[in-house]
């Protein structure tokens, strides 16, 4: 999943929040959808989608009999994964060997499209393994069952309702077969996973064959996540950032990619590489420091390109891997496991439950949605629950924090309370 119109497609894979709610599809009967479709392809029509198109596309009939894309759409896991776990999923050997080997193949490629839009090779090939692994995997959905599906579902049918527009718009103006525009169940596209409305703003015709294709062609898909990165502002001259190491009174509730300093003033607080040198990055670059497992977590440095990663999906487990699969296929090193020291995974009930308690007791300046998602506005509003427990303000809820939480006393806070002294007498 990438950019900013999808940032919960991506998310709900990795622990979005189970709706127990009675959804459309549960009590509505065929008769109902065909009069909502008859509506839809009709307002469709008079936006500009031509007949002809809409005749073609529902052809076939995309009545959600068996509601599996609904069903994903509401999916929650148990247990959030951790940074490392999740690096480790994505960033795993194979990826990395075969990321390098991609790298090799497609350079000459890549040379011409990385002068064109100024982002290097060695990120366009990490994107491109992340999203689809390296074109194995689109999805296995047509874009325009996915998005009608979810355009008729009552969670979310604004967004994906825009995006059959734009799924349809593609379909009008390009010569694409409509069959092979296959997608995510989200309905995210092609080799780069582009949402209908990314693929409408930066999708190129690299080749310049006269059609825009990210799913058969290589140079069109890559030019057009090239283009997309372009835009965001990225640059050619930095990297994403790295793995740092932080002095042992470090103030913790500096950390957040939102939080942003002078490298000479992270030099000033203590901030080194991991094997204790001086950051090399000029001094008046801007950057982040971010603390995904807390305090025990890895710390790392995040320049400006890292925050243009999070523009492709705002996940911190996201951008780090992107990251860091590009550093191997830029140095050629070989995969080494993420380690952790993280003894107890959370749970992702923990988390709503934290979430609720922040939204009752007003930690946070926005009102959290309780998804089970331990994103950045919950991180924050965890460090101001730290702060006022006297715990170290690092956005992580460890158990202990839990344990605080769990018992809190909504009278003295999280103030122990004092026994009674006639209590504690000895009879």
């Amino acid at each position: 999943m990438n950019f900013s119109q999808k940032l919960f497609c991506f998310s709900m894979l990795v622990g979005f929040g189970l709706m127990s709610c009675t959804n459309t599809f549960a009590s509505a009967s065929q008769q109902d959808y065909n009069a909502w479709l008859n509506q839809l392809k009709k307002e469709m029509h008079e936006k500009g989608i031509s007949q002809k198109t809409l005749d073609n596309v529902y052809a076939k009939n995309y009545y959600p009999s068996t509601q599996k894309i609904v069903k994903i759409d509401r999916k929650q896991n148990e247990f959030v994964l951790t940074t490392s776990d999740y690096i480790n999923r994505v960033v795993n050997p194979q990826r990395v060997k075969t990321a390098q080997e991609k790298y090799k193949e497609y350079y000459p490629r890549l040379k011409k499209i990385s002068k064109q839009y100024g982002v290097q090779p060695q990120y366009i090939i990490a994107f491109w393994g992340v999203e689809t692994n390296f074109g194995q995997n689109f999805g296995g959905y047509n874009v325009f069952e996915a998005l009608t599906v979810l355009s008729y579902d009552n969670r979310r049918p604004k967004f994906f309702r825009q995006e059959l527009y734009n799924a349809l718009l593609i379909a009008d103006k390009q010569n694409i077969n409509i069959e092979k525009m296959e997608s995510s169940w989200a309905g995210a596209m092609g080799n780069f996973q582009f949402m209908p409305s990314t693929y409408n703003s930066y999708a190129v015709d690299f080749n310049q064959d006269g059609k825009i294709d990210i799913w058969g062609d290589f140079d069109d898909a890559a030019a057009s996540a090239a283009n997309y990165l372009s835009n965001l502002g990225w640059d050619k001259n930095t990297e994403w950032g790295e793995e740092v190491v932080v002095p042992w009174n470090f103030d913790f509730s500096q950390t957040g990619y939102k939080k942003i300093k002078k490298i000479s003033e992270w030099k000033k607080l203590g901030i080194k590489t991991t094997n204790q040198k001086n950051l090399q990055y000029a001094n008046d670059l801007s950057a982040s420091l971010i603390a995904p497992e807390g305090k025990k977590g890895k710390i790392y440095l995040v320049l400006n390109n890292f925050n243009n990663i999070m523009q492709w999906n705002r996940s911190e487990n996201y951008a780090l891997s992107i990251g860091i699969l590009a550093d191997y296929v830029r140095t050629g090193q070989k995969h080494q496991t993420q380690t952790t020291s993280m003894p107890n995974k959370l749970e992702t009930k923990d988390i709503i439950l934290l979430q609720k308690f922040i939204n009752e007791h007003n930690y946070s300046k926005q009102k959290l949605s309780e998804d089970g998602i331990l994103g950045s506005q919950t991180k924050e509003a965890i460090k101001n629950i730290q702060r006022e427990a006297h715990l170290v303000p690092d956005g992580y809820p460890d158990t202990v924090l839990l344990s605080l939480i769990k018992d809190y006393n909504s009278t003295l806070g999280f103030k122990i309370p004092v026994p009674d002294k006639k209590l504690s007498k000895k009879k």
